[in-house]
């Protein structure tokens, strides 16, 4: 049987790309948590002084549900962000888009929509 050409890693081009494409969502991200961050610092106090007394209670209940929900994003975001740049990592080492279970190389499409994937659709389908 004859052994077919199977591509261990990314070529310097591709992972240049993907570099790219990393790059531009870090910046995203970080503008994001920044904005998720100041809306926290800002205790939400965005010009709504309504006087009515029933948006009052609304408001004040609304606000403890909008810190605790703006932490848990700003969690995500941060999380998210590491896994970014861990990518960068990978990318140095050459090791970029290469699935930590199977050993094969994660589709291209997928690292496009979810550039700090690391393992392939096969392997995430077999974790469930």
């Amino acid at each position: 049987m004859e052994k077919e050409n199977v591509q261990v890693r990314y070529s310097d081009a591709e992972l240049a790309e993907f570099k790219e494409i990393i790059l531009k969502k870090i910046e995203k991200a970080q503008a994001d948590l920044d904005l998720i961050k100041s809306a926290y610092m800002n205790d939400l106090n965005n010009g709504t002084d309504d006087t009515s007394p029933t948006f009052k209670a609304f408001e004040e209940g609304s606000e403890t549900l909008s810190k605790e929900a703006n932490s848990q994003l700003a969690t995500r975001q941060e999380k998210f962000l590491r896994d970014l740049r861990n990518a960068l990592v990978r990318i140095e080492n050459k090791t970029y888009g290469i699935c930590r279970v199977t050993g094969k190389l994660i589709e291209k499409e997928r690292l496009k929509l979810v550039p700090h994937a690391t393992m392939s659709m096969e392997a995430k389908l077999q974790q469930r």
